[in-house]
């Protein structure tokens, strides 16, 4: 059965991924993999509010990977465009999700009205999107027409992060693996292993990189914070509410718990992030084994002496009368919104701040720039001179770096036809399959955007 394989997201980009399989015969199913937003210095740029390049009423299903707003982001707005099939993906993904969703409606809603235009979408559509939700355990097989079959594995990327496997009556298969998680991970468990894969569209967010070990990074962590409590100075940390969030605070968590690091005030000033957290609570029998075996053991691995959740406004505007030295975990991860930019503005110039980075920075993102180097920024309307210091963690990030990336291909390469390298910025994309090719002897490409493919299932 031949279907046509196109690229319309997380082409050449790391964000915004979206692909779609549909048979070249025309008949059903028609699926559709991820449906994010494409992020860059703001949080919804222009290019979501285009239309789609195909019909989203002839859309039969849409697998979501995993709950980060570059895969779900524009979920409402292919509704809002016509579709009317069903959305799959794991229960947890489907609860981040609801969350996230719900959050990103607010900052469209905010953007929207300072540029003067509508939004990408409404709560209505919000809702919609729920209704059409259907929720399935890794490793169910769930029956499609065409006599397909499709299962979620674990990609250890995020709680309820899914590589989707779409497998023929005749064996053969097509793997899309969203974004693969940085194994092993203190909160997750490992990505599990493919085999039999005869394509796989795969990200290579890192795929020129390689990260710190996890006791590297760990004691880098250490070594920050126990500069910051020495210099009596502020940390921040700019938060992703998935994932980065909890394994810091689980991490901080076991490092305060254990004498290593002395009691300092810790403050979580992100609403999203911390409604994330209470999702983890509610799925703990998906956490790694350490984490499990920690929450029934009677602790609880997200808090700790110190820590402090802010939700209200007026509770983080309080965060300025606590002198330092202390710590500020608030969103969003790159500072392109959310309450970071107002501790940004607030302690950047000054030299005893630590501003730390402990995930990807998409270009364009005031995240970046900082990490770049840039001494001058305009935030909120006020110019800033950059006199703090910019430090950057990059094992923490929740991406597989190169060499986790080749692994996961290892163990399927003698059965794959081609290898389709996405979810990168040209350098790590074009990086990765030149070593897929060298090291593996894989067919390995890297696909342009709108760029499609005809494969044989």
């Amino acid at each position: 059965m031949q279907f046509q394989l196109s690229f319309h997201g997380g082409a050449g980009e790391v964000t915004g991924a979206n692909f779609l399989l549909k048979r070249t015969d025309g008949g059903t199913p028609s699926i559709l993999i991820d449906c994010g937003l494409v992020q860059g210095a703001r949080f919804c740029d222009e290019c979501n509010s285009k239309p789609f390049p195909y019909k989203p009423q002839e859309i039969d299903y849409l697998f979501i990977t995993h709950a980060h707003a570059d895969h779900i982001g524009r979920v409402p707005f292919l509704i809002k465009r016509g579709f009317k099939g069903t959305i799959l993906s794991t229960l947890a993904t489907r609860d981040i999700a609801e969350v996230m969703l719900a959050d990103s409606l607010k900052i469209i809603q905010e953007e929207a009205a300072r540029a003067g235009t509508k939004p990408l979408y409404e709560a209505a559509d919000v809702a919609r999107a729920l209704t059409l939700w259907q929720t399935h355990p890794y490793h169910e097989v769930v029956k499609l027409p065409g006599d397909l079959s499709a299962r979620f594995l674990d990609a250890g990327h995020i709680l309820g992060s899914a590589m989707i496997e779409l497998t023929s009556a005749t064996g053969r298969k097509i793997v899309f693996t969203g974004d693969l998680g940085n194994t092993p991970a203190p909160l997750l468990q490992p990505i599990e292993e493919l085999s039999d894969v005869t394509y796989l569209v795969m990200e290579s967010v890192y795929g020129d990189r390689v990260h710190e070990a996890v006791p590297e990074r760990t004691a880098r962590l250490r070594e920050v914070v126990a500069r910051t409590i020495n210099e009596r100075g502020v940390l921040l940390i700019p938060a992703f509410s998935i994932e980065r969030t909890q394994t810091l605070l689980y991490e901080l968590n076991n490092l305060i718990e254990s004498g290593m690091l002395s009691r300092v005030p810790v403050f979580l000033d992100s609403p999203l992030a911390i409604r994330v957290t209470d999702v983890y609570r509610r799925h703990t029998k998906e956490l790694s084994d350490g984490a499990q075996t920690a929450a029934k053991d009677g602790d609880d691995i997200f808090n700790f002496p110190g820590l402090q959740f802010t939700e209200t406004v007026e509770a983080s505007k309080a965060i300025n009368m606590v002198p330092p030295p202390k710590i500020i975990i608030a969103g969003a991860g790159m500072g392109h919104g959310g309450r970071i930019l107002h501790h940004e503005r607030r302690y950047l110039a000054d030299p005893s701040t630590t501003l730390l980075l402990v995930g990807y920075q998409v270009v364009g993102s005031l995240g970046r720039r900082l990490l770049d180097g840039v001494k001058n920024v305009v935030i909120h309307g006020d110019p800033i001179s950059v006199r703090a210091r910019v430090e950057s963690i990059r094992g923490y990030s929740s991406h597989c770096d190169r060499d986790c990336l080749i692994s996961v291909v290892e163990h399927t390469a003698p059965t794959l036809e081609k290898v389709f390298v996405a979810m990168g910025e040209p350098r790590s994309s074009l990086a990765l399959v030149q070593r897929l090719r060298d090291f593996l002897d894989v067919d390995a490409v890297a696909p342009r955007q709108g760029e499609e493919a005809i494969i044989e299932l």
